[in-house]
């Protein structure tokens, strides 16, 4: 097993997830993966939420412990001849507030990271929450959140969230051969009830024309998990 590289606590994830075509995925998919399809269908998922505690090979750096991310990503699998089927995530795009965080995502797991003015929202009201993220893009703030009406649950067994929550594995292209693959580690996370949500983002202008017909699409479905401390090892080439 690789070493740890990071660890964190991923915390109060909104993900907002959409139906659609597989071919619009084709110039993000590594080699070696193929798209990881449930019930018939191919999601891509708007998910924000909050890094805490961050720590990069142990150490914690000032500034650059608590922060947002969004992230706009999709589901695939890789069959491993040494243990079966992998089920991963590909990000298209991840934002950050912090530059130096892009930058080491970027240079060391090519990722897609930019860095933008963010902002979040945390409520709470007994067993209620009011979950929101924003950022900037281009001089106009995006935003999507949740409100919840009860206390957080386990998952079902062969659900769609536990499709959508339970994936192990990040993939990333190195080249057009090359893949970089690295393992995450979190326990079973809790969903709260979802009462009602807002999505005010303009794919087209924020992740380019393939996926503007997402901005007047309502999401397949909405979720937000609780989170957990997480881990994830380090990136090997294959």
């Amino acid at each position: 097993m690789s070493p740890t590289f990071l660890t964190a606590e991923w915390r109060r994830l909104a993900l907002f997830n959409y139906r659609v075509e597989p071919e619009i995925l084709k110039p993000y998919l590594p080699a070696q993966t193929e798209p990881d399809i449930w019930n018939g269908v191919c999601y891509v998922s708007l998910v924000g939420f909050m890094f805490l505690d961050t720590r990069i090979k142990g150490v914690k750096f000032p500034w650059h412990s608590d922060f947002e991310e969004i992230n706009l990503r999709f589901y695939v699998r890789r069959h491993d001849p040494a243990v079966g089927w992998k089920r991963g995530v590909v990000f298209i795009s991840e934002i950050v507030p912090k530059p130096a965080i892009a930058w080491v995502a970027n240079t060391i797991y090519k990722e897609h990271y930019a860095a933008r003015p963010m902002r979040h929202v945390w409520e709470a009201a007994g067993d209620n929450l009011r979950v929101e993220y924003f950022w900037r893009h281009a001089r106009r703030w995006q935003g999507f959140g949740v409100q919840t009406n009860g206390p957080a649950m386990d998952m079902k067994e062969g659900s769609e969230v536990e499709f959508i929550t339970e994936h192990y594995w990040g993939y990333s292209r190195r080249d057009a051969e090359r893949t970089v693959e690295y393992q995450v580690e979190h326990p079973r996370w809790q969903v709260y009830p979802i009462g009602s949500w807002f999505c005010e983002v303009d794919f087209g202008a924020v992740y380019g024309p393939a996926f503007a017909p997402l901005t007047d699409a309502a999401p397949l479905s909405v979720f937000l998990a609780e989170g957990s401390e997480v881990s994830v090892r380090e990136r090997k080439v294959i």
